[in-house]
């Protein structure tokens, strides 16, 4: 069956992509909302839009029943998640699947296998992904954890199996530490998740986050468009990112794009996925993976020419890979800022009325954004408003345009990161690509913020 209209799962600039590739395919979509969404763009745009409840997530885009009633009564064959909220949700995607619909997304048991840290690190093992050395599984007793601390060596982290967001994470220096930490993270894990299993790792000193974009067609083909460095972040939320990286060359890309290529092909993945690693003194350590979309696909899609969304409908229904891995190429360098509504010093919220908008242009600049002048933004979601993405011949040329870019982007009536990402340009470090997953948060202690 050909999928004829999409029920959009989500909101803000991922509802708005989605929306666009749908409809360049001559494929219908159906917005959903809460009632702080009634103006959004996204609602504005679709072809039918359907309430689904007040403003809080939990009653509105995390309400199952709600965005079901919205596929039946609208009709829609098939929904997307987009990320965040439902995107990895297992059971949402046994649910949908369940209504005779289509899930654009993985198969759901992949879902569930790689969203339980544990139980992903152990697949990603038997697939042949490098591991950070550490517990084979969960491990709730002190004295297990000494022992497993003592032949890995210190520092070591505590992670929380069920985490994310650094919550339940301890970095532990040494063994008279180990116990008070670990005790913390245990706590911190079932205050924030509900469950206190922790797992124990080895813990890199200053390495860079690197992943690797993957697309399966469920069927044992598997192939990947590169990787994009993560490694800006600031408190386990990325800030900044590019592809390729700076640090990888065309034969690690090779030799790793191939490893996880194959990796997904075993595994008989299906649609789009994200590999994650540690990546130190050249070696790569498998941390996790996301069985989604990616806030930063754009980076990818600008040095392949692939429309991953375009990509990920097909496979759902049911069409092959539109490449092969001979046929993947990759060109030239992309960057995108990722632009809050916060206050760049203070990093603070700052929802509210966008009094005037004007979105930067030219070649090879691309703004996902819902925003328009007039928009109030709602304080009750990600205070992520708009993705500036700019692609250049070189990654100096590509740091020119986004420098021009961010001159040009006008957002007023609300404070934006606009500044953060201007200053960020500035910095030597970061125009020669040196950089880690501490750098940024080390380089906003030295600016005051």
């Amino acid at each position: 069956m050909a999928i004829s209209k999409i029920l959009i799962a989500n909101r803000g600039e991922i509802a708005l992509r989605i929306h666009r590739a749908a409809h360049e395919m001559g494929i219908k979509t159906v917005a959903v909302h809460s009632t702080a969404d009634n103006d959004a763009m996204h609602v504005r745009l679709a072809d039918e839009a359907v309430c689904i409840g007040p403003p809080p997530a939990t009653e509105s885009y995390l309400n199952i029943p709600n965005i079901i009633s919205a596929a039946e009564i609208s009709g829609a064959d098939a929904i997307h998640p987009g990320y965040g909220f439902l995107s990895e949700n297992a059971r949402f995607a046994e649910i949908v699947e369940s209504h005779n619909l289509i899930w654009i997304g993985p198969k759901p048991e992949h879902i569930r296998t790689m969203g339980d840290k544990v139980e992903a690190k152990r697949t990603a093992g038997a697939l042949g992904l490098p591991l950070v050395p550490g517990s084979a599984g969960g491990v709730s007793e002190f004295a297990e954890a000494r022992k497993i601390a003592a032949e890995i060596g210190y520092p070591i982290i505590v992670k929380a199996a069920s985490g994310g967001g650094g919550r339940g994470m301890k970095v532990v220096p040494s063994e008279d530490k180990l116990e008070s930490l670990m005790g913390q993270a245990r706590s911190e894990a079932k205050a924030a998740f509900g469950d206190d299993t922790v797992y124990i790792e080895k813990y890199l000193g200053n390495p860079r986050h690197i992943e690797f974009q993957i697309f399966g067609d469920g069927n044992g083909n598997a192939i990947h468009l590169g990787e994009r460095d993560c490694s800006l972040q600031r408190r386990h939320q990325k800030v900044l990112e590019e592809a390729p990286s700076p640090v990888i060359t065309p034969e690690e890309r090779a030799r790793m794009g191939g490893i996880v290529a194959k990796a997904m092909a075993d595994m008989g993945y299906r649609g789009a996925g994200t590999i994650e690693f540690l990546w130190e003194d050249g070696q790569f350590y498998f941390i996790e993976m996301n069985t989604r979309l990616q806030v930063e696909h754009p980076v990818t899609e600008a040095i392949t020419g692939l429309d991953l969304v375009r990509e990920q409908i097909r496979i759902a229904d049911g069409h092959p890979l539109t490449l092969r891995q001979q046929d993947v190429t990759f060109r030239g360098h992309a960057i995108e800022c990722r632009i809050n509504a916060e206050d760049p010093q203070t990093f603070a919220p700052s929802p509210g009325l966008v009094s005037s908008y004007h979105a930067p242009g030219g070649l090879h600049v691309r703004v996902d954004s819902g925003l328009y002048s007039g928009y109030r933004i709602p304080p009750y979601y990600d205070s992520m408003i708009a993705k500036l993405i700019v692609w250049g011949h070189t990654r100096e040329g590509a740091i020119r345009r986004l420098r021009r870019a961010l001159e040009e982007f006008v957002i007023e009536g609300v404070k934006t990161t606009i500044p953060l990402h201007q200053a960020l340009l500035e910095d030597p470090e970061f125009q020669a690509g040196d950089y880690s997953i501490k750098w940024l948060e080390e380089w906003l202690a030295k600016q005051g913020a």
